[in-house]
């Protein structure tokens, strides 16, 4: 069960001039659900994106990688559920391009126009006959007001689907970002989440879309772990039609790429946290601060060796304040010269740990009772300089293990 999550309503997703959204039943894993995915851009339509650092990248990663890297123009994205496409080799590649021709033919396209994304169970071979029978679904169904149903259709063992809309003014005209992900579980993004897109009408040189991809990245997907694996197909990828009618944003510095960034950050930000607060058997969400770094890169190494623990994820899910699990989890980071003294921790408003030793007025109670809600705040203080992050994560459960037990069955 998702921790304070529920599906978006899909009236508050706004459409965005320039995109439309189509979905299918293919059968690929299962009958009776929603497991393509089809994106349609108009021409002129901007495409940037970062995928997984994992080395066994899935055959989709790989063609959309050599694609971007190519500057091909991006006419649609295609999206399959239940079959990751990865450790398939050369006949996963031919499936890949396959799926990307099967889109093409409907919607009047270069095959390398499609790029093509899976998620789903790795070391299987993609059933291209399903989707291509499954396509004209998909492409009969495109709309600009189905960003709810595509949330659903690139679903894996997610309870519930994942979108948000923001909206701003930008060199005088009102632009909307809207955008959709899934991921609960393989997720360590090492650059994105496991797969997300996001859309936006405004204007924006392709240099700076793809700047502004990286930085949303780090900003957001970056932060958010459940279990410490990088996924082999991880994808994120932000579009931007240029409907908007705004001048095209070609300054990094300007007050228009600001104002874009934040509206993007805006939805990535509860899209991401939406992965943790649905991951695999989650109970409980945490916040971690880590403030008075030495560096942003030191902060997050901090929050995520917190959040990767599972013996802290454990002890979050019992509501059990072993604070020896924290102390343990924060000198595992490998933080060069730290200076434990100078260290300390709250959980929620209750400060546990005091210049590196248990606070005299802290009581195992207090500590029990801040642990016991379903959203849980801890704060690290170092003491070392400036830099502060937050990552977001999830407890482990009884329910993660049976749900990785069983993905296969």
């Amino acid at each position: 069960m998702a921790v304070n999550l529920s599906a978006p309503d899909p009236a508050k997703l706004a459409p965005i001039d320039g995109v439309k959204l189509g979905f299918a039943e293919a059968g690929i894993r299962k009958a009776g659900r929603r497991d393509l995915m089809l994106m349609r851009f108009a021409p002129g339509t901007r495409v940037a994106g970062v995928f997984t650092q994992n080395s066994f990248a899935a055959a989709p990663v790989l063609v959309c990688r050599e694609r971007i890297n190519a500057g091909t123009p991006v006419s649609a994205i295609v999206v399959n559920a239940g079959n990751a496409n990865c450790g398939t080799g050369e006949q996963g590649l031919a499936a890949a391009r396959a799926t990307c021709a099967a889109a093409a033919k409907l919607i009047g396209c270069a095959p390398e126009a499609v790029l093509p994304f899976s998620t789903g169970v790795i070391l299987e071979h993609l059933p291209v006959d399903r989707i291509e029978a499954a396509m004209p679904a998909c492409a009969n169904s495109l709309a600009a007001n189905h960003w709810a149903d595509a949330a659903a259709a690139i679903m894996t063992t997610d309870t519930v689907p994942k979108g948000a809309s923001a909206s701003a003014t930008v060199g005088g005209k009102r632009i909307h970002v809207t955008g959709i992900a899934k991921g609960v579980g393989m997720l360590q993004p090492n650059m994105a989440t496991m797969l997300t897109y996001i859309a936006t009408n405004a204007a924006i040189a392709q240099p700076l879309l793809q700047r502004m991809v990286k930085e949303i990245a780090d900003k957001s997907f970056n932060r958010v772990t459940v279990d410490g694996d990088t996924s082999t197909n991880d994808s994120f990828m932000l579009i931007a039609s240029g409907r908007a009618g705004n001048a095209e944003i070609t300054d990094a510095t300007s007050a228009d790429y600001a104002a874009l960034h934040a509206t993007v950050l805006a939805v990535a930000t509860p899209l991401a946290q939406a992965i943790a607060r649905d991951g695999e058997g989650a109970t409980k969400f945490i916040t971690i601060r880590v403030s008075g770094a030495t560096s942003d890169d030191e902060a997050a190494r901090v929050g995520k060796c917190i959040a990767h623990s599972p013996l802290v994820k454990t002890a979050f899910f019992a509501s059990d304040p072993n604070l020896g699990r924290l102390i343990m989890a924060i000198g595992n980071a490998g933080v060069a010269n730290m200076d434990v003294s100078k260290v300390s921790i709250w959980l929620g408003d209750v400060r546990v740990l005091l210049n590196g030793g248990r606070d005299p007025a802290y009581r195992e109670e207090d500590g029990a009772r801040v642990m016991k809600p379903a959203e849980i705040d801890i704060h690290v203080a170092l003491g070392r300089g400036g830099a502060e992050q937050t990552v977001w994560t999830c407890d482990f459960s009884y329910d993660y293990v049976k749900i990785n037990a069983e993905y296969r069955t």
